[in-house]
């Protein structure tokens, strides 16, 4: 740990530490009281489906055809030349065919996969209603596992290598976000629960977790948990406020009307506000402590400087991580709305219908609520760093020492001493240096 922090921040007073303690302890235990109470006991489960038979396979063997022309496209129109049509061969590697090679059609449609020889592909097994011993096999999708491990390989490696135990905690954060995301606020919204609660109560279960992990249990941790927690309580509000002033009913994506027809319990307009406050808690936690380590450098490089001189100068910093920050959670959002504002883009419409429907509207307001929250983290955070960090300068804590001032000289001697010849005895006059018996050279 030595290696990744050469300059640690000086310890809290123990007056400081007991008013955090007093503070922070109190919320982790109402936040994992509240998780207790709301956690899923008895989630309901749907129905089994019936899963279709699948085997992992290898493509050895390609042939393209020509597509017979059908009714609604008919041979050289414009849907013609789109389609894919021929056999696939692949050796099966597991299952009843193990070993033997069986054709398949050449996978065609809408997201259909485009294989090649030497894929690695999964096939799932059709059985026929009429005559249950009829079957056949259809290219499902690649396989992706292998791929899928090695690039999480790199990306905890990378992570190690670069943060060494810091980046390790930090690997241990994002398995704990998981954990609690997929046991705790998931089947808590499936489970008909408040959305908007289970979100803010999981988000903050996760910040406790991540933050003292990532960056120990210290008064700068602290105060980046205060001001990340009240964040996400402002944000929380603030989305509430402005979903109902647009009137905005959670049914802004085919994902949420597909949700509303397997899971009709579940309150889409809460679940927006729930997905607005769980995007938010990555870039606070990422605002919150840099304000917080902020404070302290600058404290830890000049002590004189005033509670009122701290604020100011952290905040500067703030103003510089929010402009960025903002462009980042904009496009962060555009990215994965990228079909919705193609589509919208082809629409017909005057632009002012576009901007206030319902699609595009639920975006702007869920960038908006979230840079709001951002925004007021860094005052709300700045500031208590500020109080904590002068409240233990004033109540006796360890101060950097400055080094012992040397004592005055006067200009003229100055250069008299450094131009003097160096010989065996010091030849200075008695009183223009503090130790007549010390030479120039020790004295500067």
């Amino acid at each position: 740990m030595g290696a990744d922090h050469p300059r640690t921040a000086p310890p809290a007073p123990p007056g400081v530490r007991r008013i955090l303690v007093a503070t922070v302890v109190p919320l982790f235990l109402l936040t994992v009281i509240a998780a207790v109470v709301l956690w899923p006991r008895d989630t309901p489960g749907g129905e089994p489906a019936a899963e279709l038979p699948r085997y992992h396979g290898t493509v050895t063997r390609v042939v393209s055809e020509a597509c017979p022309p059908t009714p609604d496209s008919p041979e050289g129109g414009p849907d013609g030349g789109q389609r894919r049509c021929g056999t696939v061969t692949v050796r099966v590697a597991q299952g009843p065919d193990a070993g033997r090679e069986v054709q398949t059609p050449v996978p065609d449609g809408p997201g259909a996969p485009a294989v090649r020889a030497g894929d690695e592909i999964i096939l799932v097994q059709l059985t026929d209603p009429t005559d249950p011993q009829a079957s056949r096999y259809d290219i499902a999708e690649h396989q992706r596992g292998t791929p899928l491990v090695w690039l999480v390989v790199v990306f905890a490696a990378a992570i190690v290598a670069f943060g060494r135990w810091r980046g390790l905690a930090a690997l241990g954060g994002l398995a704990a976000s998981f954990a609690i995301l997929l046991t705790f606020v998931l089947p808590g919204i499936g489970a008909g629960r408040s959305p908007l609660l289970v979100a803010v109560i999981g988000s903050a279960l996760i910040m406790f977790v991540v933050l003292y992990l990532t960056h120990g249990v210290t008064a700068q941790t602290s105060v980046a948990v205060l001001g990340t927690l009240g964040s996400l309580v402002l944000t929380g509000v603030l989305g509430a406020v402005a979903t109902a002033a647009t009137h905005l009913t959670g049914y802004g994506s085919e994902d949420a009307t597909t949700l509303s027809m397997f899971q009709q319990d579940v309150d889409l307009h809460g679940l927006l506000l729930a997905g607005i406050v769980i995007g938010s808690l990555g870039v606070l936690d990422d605002v919150t402590i840099t304000q917080a380590a902020t404070v302290t450098e600058l404290a830890h490089a000049n002590p004189e400087l005033s509670r009122r001189q701290l604020y100011r100068a952290a905040t500067r910093v703030g103003r510089a991580h929010i402009a960025s920050v903002v462009n980042t959670i904009v496009l962060a959002y555009a990215g994965a709305s990228l079909p919705l504002l193609l589509l919208l883009v082809a629409d017909s419409r005057p632009v002012g219908q576009l901007l206030t429907s319902e699609f595009l509207a639920q975006e702007i307001v869920r960038s908006a609520v979230a840079t709001l929250g951002l925004v007021a983290a860094v005052p709300l955070t700045t500031g208590l760093a500020a109080l904590v960090t002068t409240a233990g300068r004033r109540t006796g804590g360890p101060a950097p020492v400055a080094p012992p001032a040397r004592p005055p000289a006067d200009h003229d001697d100055a250069l008299e001493a450094l131009s003097a010849p160096r010989t065996s005895t010091t030849t200075t006059a008695p009183g223009r240096w503090s130790d007549p018996e010390r030479s120039t050279d020790d004295a500067w």
